[in-house]
């Protein structure tokens, strides 16, 4: 005599997979599928459908084999996004440097200023070398929204580092920083009664 332990059940746990006879099985039934899902369900789909695919060279890839390039462009994808959101960690970084710097002109908050202006330009003529490591050779990566976050990250960087320059009184935004451009009319006369 084989006894199997049935598990007890606690009073606190509950259990949340619905069956056929409960209330509300129908209704969910009835519902549609979240739009992931189909998109999932889809590509489930037409992977199992096509089971040997062809690649590139003309070999056949089977669908273990499919399933893991996917993965492995989804991975490409994921990595592209962080590397675009990199920027976004520095500016926060360096707003907080430069706040605590101040804004009197000496070597820290110039180094730190500086240093806020040419890593988002270094940054932005890099972008072609930053996502090289995600590209595919197939070329189904979509790295053009990643690139694009990117350099609007380093825009923003940029953005700060002037507004910093600005209040140190560095950029030349009033009137007077332009007053040596201004041609001065000569006066060929003058006289000490009033006109």
């Amino acid at each position: 005599m084989t006894a199997t332990a049935v598990p007890r059940r606690r009073r606190w746990s509950v259990n949340l997979n619905l069956s056929e006879s409960d209330p509300g099985y129908r209704q969910l039934q009835r519902k549609p599928a979240p739009c992931d899902m189909r998109l999932v369900r889809s590509i489930e789909k037409e992977m199992e459908q096509n089971s040997t695919l062809k690649s590139k060279d003309g070999s056949t890839l089977s669908a273990a084999e499919n399933k893991q390039a996917v993965a492995i462009r989804a991975r490409k994808q994921t990595k592209a996004m962080s590397i675009a959101m990199g920027p976004a960690k520095q500016i926060a970084m360096n707003g907080f440097m430069m706040w605590m710097s101040g804004k009197n002109l000496n070597i820290f908050s110039i180094s730190i200023t500086s240093m806020a202006i040419m890593n988002p330009v270094k940054g932005i003529l890099n972008t072609p070398n930053v996502f090289r490591s995600c590209e595919d050779p197939d070329g189904k990566v979509d790295l053009n929204s990643a690139k694009a976050i990117f350099l609007l990250m380093n825009l923003i960087w940029l953005g700060v580092g002037l507004y910093k320059m600005g209040t140190m009184k560095l950029l030349p935004l009033s009137s007077a920083d332009w007053e040596s451009y201004v041609v001065w009319k000569h006066v060929l006369e003058t006289t000490s009664l009033p006109p």
